[in-house]
């Protein structure tokens, strides 16, 4: 699957970073190689909403332009979550590091801000395209097998009520998921625990594991919205920023 393969690749990377042999151009070549991959996973991607986006008079697939009641359903479950997970960080009082306490603590100050914020991203949504998506869209849904991805599992988040699963929505809101999964291979692959990351000095690890994520995201998000082209909403940035910020606080 697309998870550990990903995993795979960042270690790897970092095993020719710590390597003696290793030279500027191989690391170059791991970081393309990677990304390269990773636009074939969001062109399927891109590819799929083409599919799901087509015209059908089954009623339970056929697409739509999002309204007012869609923009005040995403406005709520969004906002919702944010509110929820700032209370939770409120309610930490010791935190794993001092830099970990003080973006806390920043992230609090600016609660009003970033409310009104989402408020303003919400509107972003209308009249871009509500269809059925893949609903729990994650590196761990992709098979990766002879230089290709298979998009896999299409039930939905299996802890949500059934008729939330089959409800429709922006795709972009699987984009986010996506997008999401490779801020948690990063993070894993920097984990303390990580043998091969413990080898090479913090700095330059964490240059070349944000280089192998950001370009990772750049990739999939050019090329799902290349293949997806057309649908409306699909080339809204802010849209996409705010799905992340609901990934983020789930």
């Amino acid at each position: 699957d697309a998870w550990t393969w990903t995993l795979n690749q960042f270690n790897r990377a970092l095993d020719n970073l710590a390597s003696r042999e290793a030279t500027a151009e191989s690391r170059d070549d791991d970081i393309e190689d990677y990304h390269a991959f990773a636009g074939t996973i969001g062109r399927q991607l891109g590819t799929m909403h083409q599919v799901l986006a087509q015209p059908t008079q089954d009623e339970a697939f056929a697409p739509r332009k999002a309204g007012a009641e869609d923009l005040s359903a995403w406005s709520e479950r969004c906002l919702g979550l944010f509110d929820k997970a700032l209370d939770a960080i409120a309610g930490i009082e010791t935190w794993e590091s001092e830099a970990a306490a003080a973006d806390a603590k920043r992230l609090l100050d600016r609660r009003e801000e970033l409310t009104a914020l989402l408020q303003q991203l919400v509107k972003s949504g209308i009249d871009s395209i509500v269809t059925r998506i893949h609903g729990d869209f994650h590196l761990g849904q992709v098979l990766i097998a002879s230089a290709d991805a298979y998009i896999i599992d299409f039930e939905g988040e299996p802890a949500r009520p059934l008729e939330e699963r089959r409800r429709k929505a922006s795709p972009m809101r699987d984009v986010a998921g996506l997008m999401r999964s490779f801020d948690y291979a990063a993070a894993a692959t920097l984990d303390p625990k990580n043998l091969i990351a413990n080898r090479i000095p913090p700095g330059r690890r964490l240059t070349l594991v944000t280089r192998l994520r950001r370009g990772a995201q750049q990739a999939v998000l050019a090329a799902c919205q290349e293949a997806a082209a057309g649908l409306p909403g699909m080339d809204r940035n802010e849209l996409l920023d705010l799905f992340l910020v609901e990934k983020a606080a789930c």
